[in-house]
């Protein structure tokens, strides 16, 4: 085919898009597209941080000594006969 046909029947399929669209439907499947790509990254968010939750999961089942260091760390936990010693933080003291 010639070019200037090939570019003929793209400007009457355009035309005829529109006519049966019409602009407001142009810019709404533009929106649409932006928000589906908005989406997708959010849902590849997501499944990562399930990922790393089921492991977190899976750690906290099968770990005892990840256990440990958690209940230590985030929930200030002892053994039995420890002693702790509790220290102001660092920008604290340099005051």
């Amino acid at each position: 085919m010639r070019p200037r046909v090939v570019g003929g029947a793209l400007v009457v399929l355009l035309l005829a898009g529109l006519t049966v669209y019409g602009w407001q439907g142009v810019v709404r499947l533009r929106q649409m597209r932006e928000q589906l790509q908005s989406l997708e990254r959010e849902n590849v968010s997501l499944r990562r941080e399930a990922e790393r939750l089921a492991q977190v999961i899976d750690r906290l089942r099968n770990d005892p000594a990840y256990l440990e260091r958690i209940a230590r760390e985030e929930r200030g936990m002892v053994r039995p006969g420890e002693t702790v010693l509790k220290f102001p933080p660092k920008d604290k003291v340099s005051q």
